[in-house]
Parts: C-alpha cells; structure tokens; sequence
C-alpha cells in the first residue's frame, strides 16, 4: 500500500531539545551555565529517556513532565549547578523548543501531497501544545498524540497502536520518522515504514527492528512518499 500517513517523534526530531540549554547559556547572568551546557544538554536528555525506558519497564508510569524535570536535576547536579532560577529558566525554555530549520517546509510539503501528517509523542499533551504553537506547527499536523492516554511511553508497542486508532490506517500506510534510533528501530519491528534522522552520525541500534531509511535531515522526507 502507499503511504497516507506521516508520523513524526517530536523532541530532537522535530524539535532541538538542545535549545533549552543553549539559549539560557546565552543569556546575562547566566556565566557558570556557559561552560557547561552542551554537558548538561546531553545528560538532561539521556537522563529523561532513560527515566521513561525504566518507567515503562517497571510500569511505574508519570507525567512526561516529571521525568523532565528529574532528567535536568540530575544533569544540573552533575554539572555542578543548584542555581533555583535557573532551573526555573531552563524549564520554562523547554516549552517553547525552537523547530528545526527544515521542519516548516518537509511539513508543508507533505500536507500538499495530501498525506495526514501528526506527532506521536512521549510527551504530555499540553507541553506538545506549548512546543508546536510556539514553533507555529499547528496548521501543518493534523493531529498531535501523546502516550499519556495509554498510560506507557515508547517503545511499548500499545503507543504505536494510536496510529491506526486515530487515523484508520493500515502499518503499511505509515511514515514513523523519529530522530532517536531505538524509536526507529522499534517502529520498525511494529510493521512502520521508518525514517531515522540521524543528525549526530550514530551507528545504528543493534534492536530487532532497522529504520528502512537513514537521513541526515527532515528535508529528505517528502522525496520518500
């Protein structure tokens, strides 16, 4: 079947969760951060996966934001910060995550070609919210899905289930684009077409599944359909 339906992982595939970070390093006041930020950017987010990899496991499900949350106080204690405000700073950032350069334009194009197009996430609906109206997304996606209404986070296969629940589409219908390789390598084990951007240049997974598709970028995506 060709594909109908284009579904995109949301933080560091849509959005920089780099951003956060950077931007607050940049800011006045904010020297001791300057230093560190490409440290604590990187253990902020392997932190926050980790956390949901073990929520998921253990079933000791939460709010995308708590793990969020715990993800950077760990980070900033190992980066040597306990600056309260810029804690505050850093997660107020995280709201409003800046899009990818290419995202508007890949989104566009596709919508043209008449394809459904929506995020499926691990996060919550309102920080999904605060992410694609601050990047002015919303005209492009069709829907956005978050995993709290499954109460488990990827890569549980009952995430990969809302697809179909929200668009009546078959597997084989289905574009999974995500940045993280352990997203694409099990989206792909669940029956998706899969697209990994892999911007860092990271060997691929050693998982069940194989992205069907290596990318740079976002950009190369229509040119898929």
């Amino acid at each position: 079947m060709p594909i109908t339906t284009c579904i995109f992982d949301a933080y560091g595939t849509l959005f920089d969760v780099t951003a956060a970070a950077r931007q607050a390093a940049a800011e006045p006041g904010q020297e001791a951060l300057r230093d560190h930020w490409p440290r604590l950017a990187a253990d902020w987010r392997a932190k926050q996966l980790q956390y949901t990899w073990l929520r998921a496991i253990t079933g000791d499900h939460c709010d995308f934001w708590q793990v969020t949350q715990e993800g950077l106080d760990w980070a900033m204690e190992a980066s040597g910060l306990s600056d309260p405000a810029l804690r505050e700073r850093l997660l107020a950032l995280y709201w409003e995550l800046a899009a990818f350069p290419e995202v508007p334009e890949t989104l566009a194009a596709l919508k043209q070609r008449g394809l459904a197009t929506a995020i499926l996430s691990n996060g919550s609906p309102d920080m999904l919210k605060g992410a694609v109206d601050s990047a002015n997304l919303g005209e492009l996606l069709d829907d956005t899905l978050s995993v709290q209404s499954v109460g488990v986070f990827k890569p549980h296969a009952r995430v990969y289930d809302l697809v179909a629940e929200r668009f009546g589409c078959a597997k084989s219908e289905v574009l999974f684009v995500s940045s993280n390789g352990w997203d694409a390598c099990s989206a792909a084990q669940y029956g998706f077409t899969t697209a990994w951007v892999n911007r860092a240049g990271d060997p691929v997974d050693r998982l069940p599944g194989r992205p069907q598709h290596i990318l740079t970028d976002l950009s190369e995506i229509p040119d898929l359909i």
